[in-house]
């Protein structure tokens, strides 16, 4: 604002210089003294509108700059909170697997007691031969079970097939006369 209050006195002082120092305003005098007042004006108008033009300018610039860090911290604050989300659908899914599986096992575990409750029935009953097969099953079902828990669980290793390499056609041509031999 300083700016255009020292260009709009600096105009008016041109002014007034002008008016006093010309010595006679009579007809076409005031010709030559409105001429130079115009391009005056006209210049100083360019002055005020490149004054206009750097200060819209530099504001807009402050703006931007203030609307990408806005923005920066709405999409930090959007993936924040798309993180939290993520763990809690996690954590969700975890225990309502985990109650799955133990409503699986409760009901496999009551499959197999009844099993071997009516092997051992018929053990009593004196259908021996049936009570033992049908208690060798529900232990041998049992026993499957468990152990693939276990494998899907990682607890047990699961072994890996070998890889034979060979380096050259002539290592090749020596190995396939060894498999033909044997």
């Amino acid at each position: 604002m300083w700016r255009f209050l020292i260009g709009i006195f600096l105009v008016q002082i041109a002014t007034v210089a002008l008016v006093l120092l010309s010595p006679d305003l009579q007809g076409f005098g005031w010709l030559r003294l409105a001429v130079p007042i115009v391009i005056i004006g006209f210049f100083t108008a360019f002055w005020f509108q490149s004054l206009a033009k750097y200060k819209s300018k530099k504001e807009v610039e402050s703006l931007k700059g203030q609307h990408l860090k806005e923005k920066a911290k709405i999409q930090l604050n959007a993936e924040r909170a798309k993180t939290r989300l993520v763990k809690q659908t996690q954590k969700q899914i975890a225990r309502e697997a985990k109650v799955t599986h133990a409503k699986a096992n409760f009901k496999v575990g009551a499959a197999f007691a009844a099993a071997i409750g009516a092997g051992a029935l018929m053990l009593i009953t004196e259908l021996f031969t049936f009570g033992l097969l049908t208690l060798s099953t529900a232990g041998g079902a049992l026993g499957g079970y468990i152990l693939r828990a276990r494998r899907g669980n990682g607890l047990l290793a699961k072994s890996e097939p070998k890889v034979i390499k060979i380096k050259s056609s002539a290592a090749k041509e020596k190995r396939l006369q060894q498999d033909v031999k044997k």
